[in-house]
């Protein structure tokens, strides 16, 4: 566990001149104009394409301005880049550029800049996380097929008009894919990243209001406003150092002391105190993040009939209610469905859907277990990262409620890894043998992204790899509705099989929460529960 004074040091000594006047003084340590906040260290290097996770995101944010950009109030898909989107279809999109972008590189940012981009994403042999985003495009087959070598190197459905014109031909409809589009995994690549590209991936080069100054694993990124930004957002600060934290209570503490101006999760142990130590400075805000609980499917033990039983035995265990009031303190609710309120009812969140197999029934619990031929190995072990969080506390207070619901204190404990990069590249890899922590931050606000990436065949993030072919079927024909009421009664329909099937247990709705310093002002968390640095002023 890393200590407050050893992340300050670590961050003087790679930011260099950045921090050096600053570090000794009282007043933080990130120079005037520059506010540090709590980091963990993303899974991947920050390849747009490559990063479906919350700490490399935020990078992403600050570094990349894509086609759309999601309003930090509402949510709402916004032209960024695009100047228009038209259709005639749904299926065949023409997508005109506005003019005077530029990379912090000074390259122009041209068609040329998306379409390589995604074709490079899209690519089997580069392997990265997001391609499936890229999977309703003509031609995706072929650069990513099932199976075998891929055939061909650029998608068929991505033609370049001219320098601020390209098309996009899909596979099927998808009347919504526009709003998809401010997602990172779509954003625009120099060419530097093609011609240099392990050069690119130890200091990325985008577009975004601000430029990665340096970058230390397991200590600190450094980024510096970019002054030439062409966006209508640009940085109200001088610059972000993100400061490495392995214990969040560590961050909480430092904030207190002066010694870091933001930490955008505020553990559950402070909750209690948090109106009292930051008077005022506090932030707890409706996020469109899920938490829940997923499992092995690529473990047979946890792929057949007895085992969904099982499952929505677990279910039925958790006192979700207590658990909400008594650790989060009013910054969880407990979740009916697999989606978000976030959403609205128009946005396809509708309540309650998960029926009874989301109320605390333990009777019930008990008896479905046993039929179900009781927990898969004869005891659960719910593998989260120790490092972010407060994993520990939930995790340890839903074992107790499901020891508790089966007369049996052994049935259920955590299993804990050190950090969130191991976390998930143990995950991804599909090493777990049974239950994992799986909270989903939303991409994009529709219901589509809480249901296709984590439970569509073959999907980026359905790391239990489940599958279900009507599942599937409903998602296609949602996708290619043009009406937007009847496509959310079809996905609402798959997100019934996600229940009937219990695929993953939902836990509760989480709020963002953030602690932040007297030298900051300004401070907002968007719906994706991640800082608006850019609005953050300082002093």
């Amino acid at each position: 566990m890393r200590g407050a004074t050893h992340a300050r040091w670590a961050a003087c000594v790679i930011a260099g001149g950045l921090l050096a006047t600053a570090c000794g003084s009282g007043g933080g340590f990130g120079g005037a104009g520059v506010l540090t906040s709590s980091w963990g260290d993303p899974q991947n290097p920050l390849e747009p394409a490559n990063t479906n996770e919350v700490q490399g995101g935020k990078v992403l944010d600050m570094v990349f301005r894509g086609l759309k950009k999601y309003d930090p109030r509402t949510g709402k898909a916004q032209n960024m880049l695009a100047e228009r989107i038209d259709t005639p279809d749904s299926r065949n999109f023409t997508i005109r550029l506005k003019g005077g972008w530029t990379f912090s590189d000074g390259e122009k940012v041209t068609a040329h800049s998306f379409v390589d981009a995604w074709n490079y994403g899209a690519g089997l042999k580069n392997n990265q996380k997001n391609a499936y985003f890229f999977g309703y495009i003509d031609g995706y087959d072929k650069v990513h097929p099932e199976s075998g070598a891929q055939s061909a190197d650029t998608l068929s459905g991505l033609k370049v008009v001219d320098d601020r014109t390209f098309t996009v031909k899909l596979n099927q409809k998808f009347s919504t894919f526009p709003d998809t589009l401010g997602y990172a995994a779509y954003a625009p690549l120099p060419r530097a990243f093609f011609t240099d590209h392990a050069a690119w991936l130890k200091k990325p080069v985008g577009n975004g209001p601000y430029q990665i100054e340096s970058y230390a694993k397991g200590s600190a990124m450094s980024l510096k406003k970019w002054d030439a930004y062409p966006g209508p957002d640009p940085a109200q600060n001088v610059g972000v150092t993100l400061l490495v934290y392995t214990d969040s209570n560590t961050a909480y503490t430092d904030v207190l002391a002066g010694n870091l101006d933001l930490v955008d999760d505020v553990p559950a142990t402070q909750l209690k105190n948090v109106d009292t130590d930051l008077n005022g400075r506090y932030i707890n805000t409706p996020a469109g993040i899920l938490q829940t609980l997923a499992f092995p499917y690529y473990d047979p033990k946890w792929n057949t009939d007895g085992a969904r039983k099982v499952r929505t035995g677990l279910s039925m265990a958790i006192n979700r209610k207590q658990i909400t009031e008594t650790i989060f303190r009013g910054t969880r609710t407990p979740a009916t469905d697999w989606t978000s309120p976030v959403l609205g009812v128009a946005g396809g969140f509708k309540a309650g859907l998960c029926g009874p197999a989301c109320d605390y029934d333990p009777a019930q619990a008990k008896k479905l277990i046993q039929e179900g031929g009781g927990i898969p190995g004869g005891r659960l072990r719910i593998t989260y990262n120790a490092d972010t969080g407060s994993h520990k506390q939930w995790v340890d207070a839903v074992c107790n409620s499901i020891n508790n619901a089966l007369d049996n204190d052994k049935a259920c404990v955590g299993n804990p890894i050190g950090t969130f990069a191991d976390f998930r590249n143990q995950t991804t890899g599909h090493k777990m043998t049974g239950p994992f922590r799986a909270g989903w931050q939303m991409d994009y606000p529709l219901i589509q992204n809480f249901l296709q990436p984590l439970y569509y065949t073959g999907a980026s993030s359905n790391d239990g790899l489940w599958s279900d072919k009507r599942f599937d079927g409903l998602v296609d024909r949602a996708n290619a509705e043009t009406d937007r009421a009847t496509a959310v009664r079809l996905f609402q329909q798959a997100e019934e099989v996600v229940r009937d099937n219990m695929a993953a247990i939902p836990l509760w709705y989480q709020n963002g929460s953030a602690g932040y310093t007297d030298r900051l002002s300004h401070v907002a968390l968007n719906p994706f529960s991640v800082p608006v640095y850019n609005e953050i002023k300082v002093g």
